[in-house]
């Protein structure tokens, strides 16, 4: 860390103390290069192909609802089909920026253990994480992606599995996210949580 960056200087005062640091992945450490519109469409097309109607035009409710239509495998495809080319497309943002120690007044080595925890599947996750060489910065096995485990967020399974991969417990972890379904996760896991624009706030 750089005293003379406040950016810096506020990001490692946030991340102080923690054993773990967790984060979002679209929106917070990437932009991904997709259409949701265009995904949420897709989705639509899976439940109207087999004659269900589906009870909401909001893809994650529409993800949310494909066990009980029983459409999960076909409704999570159509998602990932889009995500997997949008995370190879991607932005990388400040944060990500940061965290890779390539931003003015950056200190990658100040981080504690960090992984990640994201809606989108986890092969999206990785291929985001080697295209913006992401890689050194997280630990491999703490990324997890919508699928990687039995629920997505905002339910706290998810969260809580990739602090349990970086070896720390939720009350001695952070969560970073840029979404109300970050904070409601990390709320509801018992760990505490910052937004993205407070990190990067000068």
């Amino acid at each position: 860390m750089t005293d003379g960056d406040p950016e810096s200087a506020l990001a490692g005062s946030r991340l102080a103390g923690y054993d773990a640091v967790v984060y979002d992945l679209d929106g917070t450490l990437v932009e991904l290069a997709v259409d949701w519109d265009a995904v949420a469409a897709d989705v639509l097309d899976v439940y109207a192909e087999r004659a269900l109607i589906p009870p909401t035009e909001e893809l994650w409710d529409l993800l949310g609802a494909a066990d009980d239509y029983g459409v999960r495998d076909e409704v999570e495809e159509a998602i990932a089909l889009h995500e997997r080319p949008g995370a190879r497309e991607s932005t990388r943002l400040p944060l990500g920026d940061r965290l890779t120690g390539t931003a003015a007044g950056a200190d990658a080595g100040s981080h504690p253990p960090a992984g990640v925890c994201s809606l989108n599947c986890e092969a999206a996750c990785r291929i985001a994480v080697d295209t913006h060489g992401l890689d050194d910065a997280l630990v491999s096995d703490a990324i997890v992606g919508r699928d990687t485990v039995e629920s997505f967020k905002p339910d706290p399974a998810s969260l809580l599995a990739a602090i349990d991969r970086l070896g720390a417990a939720p009350e001695d972890a952070l969560f970073v996210g840029d979404s109300r379904t970050d904070a409601v996760a990390a709320e509801r896991g018992g760990v505490d949580f910052a937004w993205v624009s407070d990190l990067l706030a000068k």
